[in-house]
């Protein structure tokens, strides 16, 4: 004889409170953890303030609906009870700013975030809406709670792709520098030559009955050449290595 709708809808409830229930029991090596160490921290306390929240959301979905709900309750309730105490834990170990963190996330969602569901759905939305509307709310909640491990699994994710990409980077331009160092002796090397050559055309071409001499020098960080205009009289020495300036 074949199933009525109902006593599969029934059979796939039964089944999916219970993974829901070993779901709830996962977290226990976590606090087991806790318990060892004497302390919270390192751990976060968002999934089991969010598990907590949705599970009050799907209990006043239960009462709303007001029949077939037996199933609802029943899982629900045991999540409210194991996420209060898995919280109760929680504050217990935790370092004093997690502790402020956490009564700041359950004021925001068990107190101020369902309070608003239940007087919004209440006095905004009637029969069938109100159903649908906190069965949608209820879904999103619990996809949270099911996808909270991927908080851990995409910044680690993200965090090996970035990496290999600054590897790469830095595998294509680490020698660069080597090569900066290597031709900026020889590039200074032919600055000075230059600069010796202008040196030794303008002591050719110097007379006593110029007002001025023009004196290219090269400044102290060796990039730049300096025009000098001095109206008094210089001797020039010029080398290959270096020019100085003697003052009579």
């Amino acid at each position: 004889m074949a199933l009525s709708m109902e006593a599969w809808a029934f059979a796939f409830g039964i089944l999916g409170n219970i993974i829901s229930f070993l779901v709830g029991l996962a977290p226990l090596p976590t606090f087991y953890q806790i318990y060892k160490k004497k302390t919270a921290q390192g751990f976060q306390s968002i999934p089991y303030v969010v598990a907590l929240f949705s599970a009050m959301l799907w209990i006043y979905y239960a009462l709303v609906k007001n029949h077939d709900s037996i199933l609802l309750y029943t899982i629900n309730t045991f999540f409210v009870i194991i996420e209060t105490v898995y919280i109760s834990v929680y504050l217990y170990y935790a370092p004093k700013k997690e502790r402020i963190v956490t009564v700041k996330l359950f004021l925001l969602f068990n107190v101020f975030g369902f309070g608003t569901i239940c007087l919004g759905t209440q006095f905004f939305a009637h029969g069938e809406t109100r159903l649908r509307v906190l069965g949608y709310i209820c879904m999103a909640f619990a996809l949270s709670v099911f996808a909270a491990p991927l908080c851990i699994v995409v910044p680690n994710t993200l965090g090996f792709v970035f990496g290999i990409f600054q590897m790469a980077l830095y595998m294509m331009y680490k020698n660069a520098k080597k090569v900066l160092d290597q031709a900026e002796p020889k590039i200074i090397q032919e600055l000075q030559e230059h600069i010796v050559d202008v040196m030794k055309l303008s002591s050719i071409v110097c007379t006593s009955d110029l007002d001025s001499v023009v004196i290219p020098v090269i400044n102290a960080n060796e990039d730049q050449v300096l025009l000098i205009e001095d109206p008094t009289a210089y001797n020039l020495i010029i080398t290959e290595e270096e020019v100085k300036q003697v003052k009579v």
